[in-house]
């Protein structure tokens, strides 16, 4: 499970802390804001021990910023865990210009992360989120829905005339750019620190771990009975014929 909205993941993280067989990645704002969990301390307990893993981030994180963590940290899930499937949560409240998150990332670098983890092959279920400028959260999903069809490059950049085109002005496009004048607070040294972490929590957890099988229960009826019942039946109907 991936989680980019800015917000922590913390109710799957939560349901699968404390077992191996889910691995929980959450990139969100971490410090003075909802919900206040999401440390990079918090990495699971018993057989889920490093098998959550948090990239608690500052204001201001820009595409090449989050690009920076995100691919070397998934492409090490990946290697590591070897998942079956993943589900990736978009949330929309770390693009720029967001009315609660106080991220900085782009549309195209927002999709970047859907674009990244779908080359990998892998049965993939990407859903919505959070976002709270409704004009951006609708460009977003557009383009990621896009990018899950493999089509992004050919979108048109230019909304279509529609019954709420008024909401996309002034310039009526898919695409919104970072806000030059937002500060990202994420220096280069702390985000080499959070990446260096993170690989090596990955490098901690059990390698592709193992499936636990438990003993089957046993039937719900006796077969032997079963038989001999149905042999009864049989020899009732003969009688009665």
């Amino acid at each position: 499970y991936i989680d980019i909205d800015i917000h922590h993941g913390d109710g799957v993280e939560e349901a699968f802390f404390s077992t191996s067989r889910v691995l929980t990645v959450s990139f969100h704002k971490f410090g003075d804001f909802f919900p206040g969990t999401g440390d990079v301390t918090d990495v699971g307990a018993g057989e889920g021990k490093f098998h959550s893993l948090n990239v608690p981030l500052s204001d201001g994180m820009d595409d090449a910023s989050f690009e920076g963590l995100f691919k070397p940290i998934i492409a090490m899930c990946i290697q590591r865990f070897r998942p079956g499937a993943i589900v990736l949560q978009c949330g929309a409240d770390s693009l720029t210009q967001d009315r609660l998150g106080k991220f900085n990332l782009t549309v195209k670098g927002h999709a970047e992360c859907v674009k990244f983890v779908r080359a990998f092959n892998i049965p993939l279920m990407v859903l919505g989120g959070g976002g709270y400028t409704i004009r951006n959260v609708a460009r977003c999903w557009a383009f990621e829905t896009g990018t899950c069809l493999g089509v992004e490059e050919s979108m048109p950049t230019a909304i279509p005339v529609n019954d709420y085109i008024e909401y996309y002005a002034p310039n009526y496009e898919l695409h919104l750019d970072a806000d030059p004048t937002f500060e990202n607070l994420n220096t280069p040294q702390t985000l080499d620190k959070l990446r260096i972490r993170a690989l090596e929590h990955l490098r901690e957890m059990e390698h592709v771990p193992g499936v636990g099988f438990s003993q089957c229960p046993g039937d719900f009826f006796d077969r032997d009975t079963a038989a001999h019942d149905k042999d009864d039946r049989r020899m009732y109907t003969v009688g009665w014929e």
